[in-house]
């Protein structure tokens, strides 16, 4: 039985070990392939691993690499399992709110968004009204959309990602990574391959996301048949997007080839090379076919990415998206032109555009009409398509393009066919695949109205901590009012109207009310958020509050006009706690008679309650004390020689509440 039992104990540790041994295995090729961006391979051993194991790296390696994918339902519910867990990073907080935006959960992703904040001192006021500001943008446009219509242009996509239109001859040219296989597209700002140095990238399929790589398609008008783009461009690699000419004789589009020269860098155990996106340009022959593709001037495979072409129509111009060194942020647009020569001169990096996130997919349209898409913004949810006035390098007027043109999902490559109408690309829910094409036609011309939020905090006067449970008042100037309760940080929040006046007030139970804020928004003409914290003070009864500038003519008792000022915010403090009862406390200092002092600081508190009487407030709600100088507030007793400073320290008035 013993050798039975040792026999058993010897078999349950080879099984553990054996188990333990796997899990270990699979971790370690799932890191290899996130590594590698491989994260549709990654995202299936990660969840082998989890089966086993349900620690905090492989839970933080499946959130990011379903949002990677632009799973994001599943990247929500890694997240919400992230951040609960101990040891998780500041930042699983912050890509669990983008997810939950992402999600269209506006409210929730703003609670997130200000948790991480709170946690993390580098995130600007700046910043932090961004993310506010979108949230409540999203929802006011989704409440209020513009006279829009979106149709997804079925004839055109496929179950995998189409996005990119390009008009060329009458025909409509966009990049596809159809191939009959499943997964999600690719458009985003990175690089769009990485392997290890003894291993070539799969020719037939992409591994970031399971599909095949990009190509160029066409679709006539006529028959909506979709085919390859007729062009030889030499890779076997993402071909596209793509701008032409308005005579359709030459072409730049995005490519990404294997260059022979490549610089590896050392992942783990693996030297590993990334490859970044180039542009080429070819030009049309006198036979009808496409020349072989030039390089961009500006290429550079192995530092920086540039991508998303927009030529102007006379070919003089061109826009493209880079994240280059110099830049504002990820990705930037910049604009080249042509010199004299026939060559491209130094490109303009445009700032009147570019944010500290990614700026992409530049076009022109009608009366000088500018579109790009841009996460930097305020926005839905990723990108968010934007429309802005072009006058030379000069970018005014910036606005978004408001729901249905954008959703919570990325919105972008917008190509404009018409004064009112054109194409855009987008990933949003209800789609046939991951990014389609879809139409757009305005009723009207969009105008996007600026947006205005109020934030703020209430906290404790005395304590300086933030008061959870407290209720906010927004009264508007045609009588109507808000109320919200504060959240656990003391934090909260409001929509406001243009060109509006408010009066805002906090209160609770146990607290004094505080002074009436007002708040406006006239003459704001751009979207805000106005910040405003609200202070109360804790009833603590007997507590003595010192009232600040009261101050009395040598030996009289009379109120002067700037006592009267002091004492007309306590009348205020009254009315707006009616139902406390307070004790006007005067005090002198040590000089002079004791008896003398104590009849003049009586006679100065009952001048005090007369006159707070005289405003109004019912003499049963207030007493006049006067104590002389039997209350000193330092050493300054009779016969100690003092300041005029020290004394004046226990010159005072003070009120303290007898009754709640």
């Amino acid at each position: 039985m013993k050798n039975t039992i040792k026999r058993s104990a010897i078999l349950l540790l080879l099984v553990l070990g054996s188990q333990l041994g796997r899990a270990q295995y699979v971790l370690k090729q799932a890191d290899a392939q996130f590594e590698l961006f491989n994260y549709t391979n990654a995202i299936k051993l990660y969840t082998e691993a989890y089966k086993k194991e349900q620690g905090l790296h492989v839970t933080e390696r499946l959130a990011e690499s379903y949002s990677l994918v632009q799973d994001y339902a599943q990247a929500e519910n890694w997240y919400a399992l992230l951040v609960k867990m101990e040891g998780a990073k500041p930042d699983a907080t912050l890509r669990y709110a983008e997810t939950l935006r992402s999600n269209a959960k506006y409210n929730e992703a703003k609670v997130q968004f200000n948790a991480y904040a709170d946690k993390q001192s580098d995130v600007s006021s700046q910043q932090r009204s961004l993310w506010s500001l979108s949230c409540d943008s999203a929802m006011y446009w989704m409440k209020n959309p513009k006279q829009v219509s979106i149709s997804n242009q079925k004839n055109l996509n496929s179950t995998q990602s189409d996005w990119g239109p390009a008009i060329y001859n009458n025909a409509i040219v966009f990049a596809s990574d159809r191939s009959g296989l499943t997964g999600d597209g690719q458009k985003t700002n990175r690089p769009f391959l990485r392997f290890a140095g003894w291993e070539a990238p799969n020719r037939t399929n992409y591994n970031w996301t399971g599909n095949g790589y990009l190509n160029l398609y066409t679709a006539n008008g006529q028959t909506d048949a979709v085919q390859r783009f007729p062009i030889d461009v030499g890779t076997d690699y993402h071909v596209g997007p793509a701008s032409f000419t308005a005579d359709g004789t030459e072409v730049y589009f995005t490519l990404t080839r294997i260059p022979k020269k490549l610089e590896y860098q050392t992942v783990g155990k693996e030297k590993v090379a990334t490859i970044n996106t180039e542009l080429y340009y070819s030009k049309k022959l006198d036979d009808g076919t496409w020349s072989a593709p030039f390089p961009f001037k500006y290429n550079d495979v192995n530092k920086h990415s540039v991508g998303d072409p927009y030529l102007t129509k006379d070919g003089k111009r061109l826009y493209f998206v880079s994240n280059m060194l110099g830049g504002l942020g990820g990705t930037d647009i910049y604009a080249v032109d042509k010199t004299n020569n026939d060559d491209w001169g130094i490109p303009i990096n445009l700032k009147d555009i570019n944010t500290p996130g990614n700026e992409r997919t530049p076009s022109i349209g009608e009366n000088d009409s500018f579109y790009f898409a841009s996460d930097g913004r305020i926005g839905m949810g990723g990108l968010d398509l934007f429309t802005a006035k072009l006058k030379g390098d000069t970018i005014t007027n910036i606005r978004n393009m408001g729901y249905p043109a954008n959703s919570p999902q990325d919105d972008f490559a917008f190509t404009a066919t018409g004064k009112l109408t054109g194409l855009l690309s987008s990933n949003r829910i209800g789609g046939l695949g991951s990014d389609d094409i879809y139409s757009f036609v305005a009723k009207e011309t969009m105008v996007e109205k600026p947006v205005f939020a109020l934030e703020g905090k209430v906290i404790n006067k005395d304590t300086a901590q933030p008061i959870s449970g407290a209720t906010v008042q927004l009264a508007y100037g045609n009588g109507k009012m808000a109320k919200v309760t504060t959240a656990g940080n003391g934090s909260f929040s409001f929509r406001l109207e243009e060109k509006s006046e408010y009066r805002l007030a906090a209160e609770k139970a146990g607290y004094m009310k505080g002074a009436i804020a007002n708040i406006s928004t006239v003459g704001l003409t751009k979207s805000t958020v106005l910040n405003k914290d609200l202070y109360l003070s804790e009833i603590v009864i007997g507590k003595a509050i010192r009232i600040e500038n009261i101050f009395y003519d040598f030996d009289k008792f009379n109120i002067r006009p700037d006592a009267a000022l002091a004492l007309d915010k306590l009348v205020a403090t009254l009315n707006e706690n009616p139902t406390i009862w307070i004790e006007l406390g005067s005090h002198t200092d040590s000089r002079g008679n004791d008896g003398y002092n104590q009849k003049l600081s009586q006679n100065r508190a009952t001048a005090a309650v007369n006159y707070i009487i005289g405003k109004g407030i019912a003499k049963e709600r207030i007493t006049a004390k006067g104590y002389g100088e039997t209350m000193l507030v330092n050493q300054c007793s009779n016969g100690l020689k003092c300041t005029d400073e020290e004394h004046q320290q226990n010159r005072r008035t003070e009120f303290k509440i007898v009754k709640q």
